[in-house]
């Protein structure tokens, strides 16, 4: 792949939970290098979190509340790898400066139904060690005020209650602590000092290997899905047999046995059915879990036809075996160099179970 594609490439991943991707150039890629100490422009006022349905460790805030504070409002949906690689130094932040003057508020905005469901989020907040204030955003209500189109997004509002910069995707860590800095000298903190944030993140939180990642996030209902290569192709929103082809291309997928293929996620209807994908980079994630909750669905797992030995992921053991009982994101590969292109293949051992979107790092 030639460099100028591989940069391409990397961008859109930094923000693959984001649509419409294709306005990342236009509305951001100008204003992420800002040196510190340089004026930032006032970009709007603060939104009002009014579209929120719930609150999560706080009670309701307003932009009224919030002035004479320096505001980092992040964008978030708790099954997002993007938002996962970022949420470290959020809360990084969150902790080092809430002594200093900021606020942060999570705002989370759901992409799956399931998603809506407060428990959900709060387990996943719990999981995370979030323990800062979240806005519920099931509506969308705030997303909207704020015009927002990213997960993960993050505005930086000064103690005056104007937004003065915003960083769309992962990266850019260094500098959006340094407006943090500046914006908390601004309103009088002259204690702040120049350090910044050392993080070394564990699990899906690990930044990922962008010089090996040739493969990007793909849904697998029908809505989204790209690269589908099972015979025949899918049967929308009903029963199927599925069988895989012989060979699979670079970031071509398919699945084995009884399957039904919706607009946001597909089914397994009998056990023993398989998704086979031949990917590129070190991680390979899958949000997934059981369709009746509280259940458990046994899977296995290989890669080249192997046990993944030391390319396990978190979520399987070296054998491959491991269960889903709730629905998020699992790591499933995290394998070690060289990397190169890699045959995927996961077996449900039971029914019922929904998977939804593969991500890789």
């Amino acid at each position: 792949m030639a460099k100028v594609g591989k940069i391409l490439l990397a961008v859109v991943l930094a923000t693959a939970c984001a649509a419409p991707i294709k306005t990342l150039e236009e509305s951001n890629m100008g204003d992420q290098n800002t040196p510190l100490g340089t004026q930032l422009a006032i970009e709007s006022d603060l939104p009002s979190f009014a579209g929120a349905t719930g609150w999560l460790n706080s009670p309701p805030l307003t932009a009224k509340d919030l002035r004479g504070k320096v505001v980092v409002v992040e964008f978030w949906t708790y099954t997002c790898i993007n938002w996962l690689r970022t949420e470290p130094y959020v809360r990084a932040w969150a902790e080092k400066y809430k002594d200093k003057g900021l606020v942060v508020i999570g705002v989370h905005t759901p992409e799956f139904p399931f998603e809506k469901e407060i428990d959900n989020v709060r387990k996943a907040a719990k999981d995370m060690k979030i323990d800062y204030p979240i806005a519920i955003d099931s509506d969308y209500g705030i997303w909207n005020a704020f015009n927002n189109r990213y997960w993960p997004a993050i505005y930086f509002v000064d103690a005056k209650g104007s937004i003065r910069h915003h960083q769309f995707g992962e990266g850019e860590y260094e500098q959006s602590e340094k407006v943090i800095q500046q914006l908390l000298a601004e309103a009088g903190n002259a204690s702040i000092g120049r350090d910044l944030v050392t993080i070394n993140g564990q699990g899906p939180e690990a930044a990922a290997d962008w010089g090996n990642l040739r493969s990007a996030e793909n849904y697998v209902g029908y809505d989204r899905a790209e690269s589908f290569a099972s015979p025949g192709g899918a049967v929308r929103d009903k029963s199927g047999i599925y069988s895989a082809p012989t060979e699979l291309n670079l970031n071509q997928w398919a699945l084995s046995g009884d399957w039904t293929v919706g607009k946001n996620n597909i089914l397994l209807n009998k056990a023993n059915g398989k998704i086979s994908y031949r990917f590129h980079s070190r991680d390979l994630h899958l949000v997934m879990g059981p369709a009746a909750r509280g259940a458990s669905v046994r899977f296995r797992i290989l890669i080249d036809g192997k046990p993944p030995g030391a390319a396990h992921g978190i979520d399987v053991d070296d054998k491959g075996y491991g269960a889903v009982s709730e629905l998020r994101l699992y790591q499933l590969i995290r394998q070690p160099a060289p990397i190169v292109d890699r045959l995927f293949e996961i077996e449900f051992l039971d029914s019922s179970v929904e998977a939804f979107v593969f991500t890789f790092g």
